[in-house]
């Protein structure tokens, strides 16, 4: 499977963003090393945002462009339909209901047939979950204590749209995500702007 293998504080830092999450991401961070410090022309600025919102959910070129081309087609908000395809995606609910630390782990998870949807098991990464889909550990993985522990300790839902059941181990989309509530900094549109001028 093709994923990203850079190394994650390296892009965070050359990004300007922590695109990871990871408490130290940003330590040993300078304008030496980020991009936006130099002055950039507009296709400069619009590839930078692309950049971070790739790294962000993990998605390599070609499918991100496939995620572009959906949004674009869609009757909403290019950007915001953009965010929320990305945002929906298995790998990144399951690191967003707290059963994996990052979207690394959370992607890994899925790959080794440790999550259900709806009791089903889902081994795509890509998987977009939908309204009222219940994302769960499998039987076998709730042995896992590292698994269980992650899901508990990260406490109730952080997010108004994701509802967790720490009793269960379940988590469930309730709605749609609003582009506010996600936590990611980076201009959507400008990503838009830059596969339209193509």
């Amino acid at each position: 499977m093709a994923k990203m293998m850079e190394p994650r504080f390296k892009l965070s830092r050359r990004l300007g963003v922590n695109v990871y999450g990871h408490p130290k991401a940003m330590n040993r961070a300078s304008n030496e090393f980020y991009r936006g410090s130099r002055k950039l022309s507009n296709y400069g600025i619009q590839l930078l945002e692309k950049q971070k919102l790739r790294a962000y959910y993990g998605v390599l070129e070609r499918q991100f462009r496939g995620y572009v081309a959906k949004a674009m087609k869609s009757n909403k908000i290019a950007g915001e339909a953009l965010i929320q395809l990305l945002e929906c995606r298995l790998d990144n609910m399951v690191y967003r209901m707290g059963f994996g630390k990052s979207i690394r782990e959370a992607r890994q998870m899925v790959n080794h047939g440790h999550i259900l949807v709806n009791g089903n098991k889902v081994d795509i990464p890509s998987y977009g979950i939908k309204i009222g889909d219940i994302i769960s550990l499998r039987e076998k993985s709730k042995r896992v204590e590292k698994f269980v522990t992650q899901f508990i300790d990260s406490g109730q839902a952080q997010f108004s749209y994701i509802e967790k059941n720490l009793e269960t181990l379940t988590g469930t989309l309730t709605t749609l995500p609003n582009r506010d509530l996600v936590p990611i900094e980076v201009n959507e549109q400008l990503v838009i702007e830059f596969y339209s001028r193509r």
